[in-house]
Parts: C-alpha cells; structure tokens; sequence
C-alpha cells in the first residue's frame, strides 16, 4: 500500500498542538523563497525556486548567540524509501509515513524511528557536536500490525 499517492504539498504532522515534522515532497515546487518553520525553531527550513540568471548577492551571516534546547534534525532522502514512524514526548507511537528520494523531513519535535523499504542514502543535518551515547533516548518501536499511515494531503 502507498500511503503517498499525491506528493507536491508540504506535509505538517503535529500533535495536540506540537509540530513533530515538516516534509517537503520532492514535487514541491514554488516560486521565489518559501520558509516553513517558525522563527522559534532551531533549524529554519525553506525551500528555493528561482530562474536562470538571478542572483544572490554575496554575504556572510553576523554571529549570534543562539540557545538550542532541542535537537532538531533535516534528512535528505537522495535514494530509496523510508517508513517514518512518530511518537510523542511520553515515546506513545501516533502514526508513520513513507518518504521517498528527494524528499526532506524536518524532525522538530517528540520521537521518531525508521524502517527502510528499500536501499537509502541520505544526508542528516542537525546541531552538534553529536553527544555519541548520551545524545538519544532509545525506546522500543510500533508493532508492525500498529502502523497506521499518515496520508498526504489532497
């Protein structure tokens, strides 16, 4: 079954309030900049389309101090398919969704797990220094007879 049948709209999960994730599907397209996160969020995710001979002009960004009490992490799925499970802060499964290559994920808040459907490469982006062992809590996933899937908005 392919819980994704129309993949040009972002994906918002959220629950009782809290956005856990924030996927841009390979087929979103828009014109110009585009942020979706909100300024509170560590990470900023945007998504960029511009013509041919536009220009960004040259820059640096000025240093500021910035408090980071959540990691939040962007994947970049260049190659395969991934089931991504979510739960909240209690680690209480909510649901999954498959996402395929080209489509990136923020992971903003509560928990996540992954089962690979088929061969992935892909890119992590996140805060760091990674904390090796005490930089995640593990908890044990669904039942796969659990799952329930997510499905893309229409």
């Amino acid at each position: 079954m392919d819980p994704s049948p129309t993949r040009q709209e972002l994906m918002e999960v959220t629950h009782n309030g809290q956005l856990l994730a924030m996927i841009i599907p390979h087929g979103y397209t828009r014109p110009g900049v585009n942020f979706f996160t909100p300024d509170a969020f560590s990470q900023q995710l945007a998504a960029m389309n511009h013509p041919a001979g536009h220009a960004i002009a040259p820059h640096t960004h000025i240093p500021a101090h910035r408090e980071v009490t959540r990691t939040q992490e962007v994947l970049i799925l260049r190659k395969g398919r991934l089931r991504v499970d979510f739960y909240d802060d209690s680690q209480r499964y909510l649901q999954s969704t498959i996402i395929e290559a080209g489509d990136v994920i923020l992971l903003a808040a509560g928990g996540h797990g992954f089962e690979v459907l088929s061969e992935v490469e892909m890119i992590e982006v996140k805060q760091g220094p990674f904390a090796g062992v005490d930089d995640k809590c593990r908890f044990p996933g669904v039942a796969p007879e659990q799952i329930q899937f997510i499905h893309w908005p229409q």
